[in-house]
Formats: C-alpha cells, structure tokens, sequence
C-alpha cells in the first residue's frame, strides 16, 4: 500500500524549485552591495517578525488549537500562504518576470523520494509538541518567549544532524 501512494504522490509531483543566481551566492566584488543587501533583508526580516506578531501565528496556544482542529485560524494564515505562493508562481511563469538583477528566475522540478514523507512528519510532529515552527523562531524570541531558544537549538542541531547523516539516509 505504501508504495501505491509513493506512486500516487510521485505521478501528482507539483514540487518545484526555484533558483536565481543571485539568491545562491552574494557578490564578493562589491561589499556595500552585500552590507546594503544584509540591511534590506534585515528590514524585511523585522517586517515579516511584526506581521507574525500582530496575526497571532507565533502564538503557542494557536498552533495547539489548529493541531486539536479547535480553531480555523492558522489553517486560514496557512492557505493564504499557499495562495499567495501559487499566485505568484502563475504571474512569474506567465509574464516570465526577472530578478532585480534581471536574471531570468527558472523553476527546477524535483524528484519525489520517501523521505520527503518521513521528513513532514518529524516536521509536523516537531512543530506540534514544541508549538514552533522554523520561521516564526525568530519572531517568538523576539516577543519575549525564550523559552524558544531551545526550540531554536533543537533545529540548529536537527539541522546539522541531518547533513551529517544525508548521506546514509534512503533517497
């Protein structure tokens, strides 16, 4: 049956990845252009960390109340997300819009494996018991909640697990 629903998933495989040339390397050339390139995704960054705050998705009690489906909320944050993020997609493949640098930004289509499955679930799994996930991190600690620096280790060390098992691990 497992396998039935890999071939399920891999045939109905809409995963893409998106690479520009600027986003994987900075331009060691000019350090202004990379200091004010740090500063600008700081600022966003502080934006992105204030938009978490004010709706409530890095609150612990509303990550509990969408894993016991007693609440709405963050499933409305989450499918606005995913919205956003198609209609984006559409509207840069339609108009073939460029990068900033005028860079042509190219969706890279990637493979299905099992572990993507495995991977979601220690992701979710995670984010249920801990009520953190990786991005609103940040914004948590920055709220006050420093209890989340462990949560925050836990994934440094996660991360650093990973990349050292990658390897040995079942594509």
């Amino acid at each position: 049956m497992a396998d039935n629903i890999t071939n399920i998933i891999s045939e109905t495989n809409t995963d893409y990845e998106v690479r520009s040339l600027d986003s994987m390397c900075v331009n060691e050339s000019n350090q202004s252009e990379g200091i004010g390139a740090m500063l600008r995704y700081a600022v966003v960054g502080i934006i992105f960390g204030i938009v978490f705050v004010k709706a409530e998705i890095i609150s612990w009690f509303r990550i509990q109340e969408m894993f016991r489906l007693q609440s709405f909320h963050m499933y409305g944050v989450i499918g606005t997300a995913v919205v956003v993020g198609a209609v984006s997609v559409f509207l840069v493949k339609t108009f073939k819009l460029k990068t900033i640098q005028g860079e042509e930004i190219q969706f890279h289509k990637r493979p299905f494996h099992q572990g993507l499955i495995y991977g979601g679930l220690l992701f979710g799994f995670g984010w249920a018991i801990t009520g953190a996930c990786p991005g609103p991190l940040y914004a948590q600690i920055g709220a006050g909640a420093t209890a989340v620096v462990v949560t925050l280790l836990s994934a440094v060390a996660g991360t650093w697990v990973y990349g050292w098992l990658r390897e040995r691990l079942p594509h």
